[in-house]
């Protein structure tokens, strides 16, 4: 009995060290069950949105692209500051002098930052005015289009009849519309993107989020072409 005492003791005191490196030292590197990272990977599982309202001000504040993902990686998550229920979410994310929102809409792709100076009553979805993606899920298929033989005629048109090409223009020139978009819209929030095709011609798409994935219905081409 003493034996097994003794092995119970020392495997409560290992479990207790291994809890103080996950707590401390761990906790921004992967622990997805703790509250913050799990707000963290949900941001992360959408498409990063500067809109053009707040690039100006991010930018006059010395605040890159590069600072506002290296946030989501290792800053904290304050509930207090956040709004946590309902259909449109918010969430503050600090660390030493940086502080950022970042949105979480119902049924969307997108989460959009917004400066963490202004007050929380204040961060609405985005309705005019356009926003730059600037990070993407790890996913090389993101992007799905309809089958439908219109979708499919036009993508061979603008030349990208593979939906991981539209992935990699969104990545290179990608914006939302947001006047053209309508996040609220139910069942599912609706999204105006825009991306160059291989001629540099400016292509738009209406596209909704679908079982974790960018589904596109609809182009809007910029020139003539045969597709009914």
């Amino acid at each position: 009995m003493s034996t097994f005492l003794n092995r119970l003791k020392v495997y409560a005191i290992g479990f207790a060290i291994g809890m103080v490196f996950v707590f401390f030292f761990f906790q921004n590197r992967g622990c997805s069950w703790l509250p913050g990272n799990r707000v963290k990977n949900s941001i992360l599982d959408r498409v990063i949105v500067i809109p053009s309202t707040e690039s100006n001000q991010l930018k006059a504040k010395g605040i890159s692209e590069k600072d506002i993902i290296q946030l989501l990686n290792d800053g904290d998550v304050n509930f207090k500051k956040s709004k946590k229920d309902g259909s449109f979410k918010v969430y503050y994310l600090e660390k030493e002098n940086l502080n950022i929102y970042f949105t979480l809409p119902e049924e969307s792709f997108i989460s959009e930052v917004r400066l963490g100076s202004q007050p929380l009553s204040k961060i609405k979805n985005s309705t005019t005015g356009t926003g730059k993606l600037i990070r993407f899920p790890k996913d090389d298929e993101l992007v799905f289009t309809d089958t439908l033989s219109k979708v499919a005629c036009e993508q061979r048109a603008f030349g990208m009849p593979q939906s991981r090409m539209i992935l990699q223009s969104l990545k290179k020139n990608g914006e939302i519309d947001f006047s053209k978009s309508g996040l609220t819209v139910k069942p599912k929030a609706e999204h105006y993107l825009y991306f160059n095709d291989t001629q540099g011609r400016r292509i738009g798409a209406q596209a909704v989020w679908y079982k974790n994935k960018i589904s596109i219905d609809r182009f809007d081409l910029p020139f003539p072409n045969d597709c009914q």
